[in-house]
């Protein structure tokens, strides 16, 4: 029996708490592109120190289960042209909505803004259009 749902679950959970113990003590909307983004542009540099941990636990996290469970089966594409080029139109799509489904969609959306909510609804339309188009047109994931 499939029980991939459970990683999703835990997984939305871990980046729910996350969110939530951010906005306790920070006082600010966790979002994972503007952190990541305020890194890059230099926008962030009096936050750089709290930013660059998040971004080790991004990373470190996911190899510390790797290291201890062995490999997960994601079931994400090998396909490398693909994954670069959904890893940049995910960025442009950060960057056009001002921010990423952790911001709007989990930190948005529980503080019932109307700007999370609707971005949300276009990161959901803009999934399921993709995977048509993708899977099902193209046949390439």
């Amino acid at each position: 029996m499939p029980m991939d749902w459970i990683m999703g679950l835990v997984g939305g959970l871990m980046i729910g708490v996350g969110g939530a113990v951010y906005l306790l003590i920070n006082g600010r909307i966790m979002g994972a592109s503007g952190i990541l983004g305020g890194l890059i542009d230099g926008s962030g540099k009096a936050t750089a120190g709290e930013r660059l941990w998040f971004v080790a636990g991004v990373f470190g996290v996911p190899t510390v289960i790797y290291l201890l469970s062995g490999p997960i089966n994601t079931h994400a594409t090998t396909n490398v042209a693909v994954l670069i080029a959904a890893g940049l139109l995910v960025g442009v799509g950060t960057r056009l909505a001002n921010g990423c489904t952790s911001g709007h969609g989990v930190c948005g959306i529980s503080r019932f803004n109307l700007r999370g909510i609707v971005a949300t609804v276009f990161y959901i339309l803009a999934g399921g259009l993709t995977v048509v188009l993708f899977r099902h047109m193209l046949g390439a994931i």
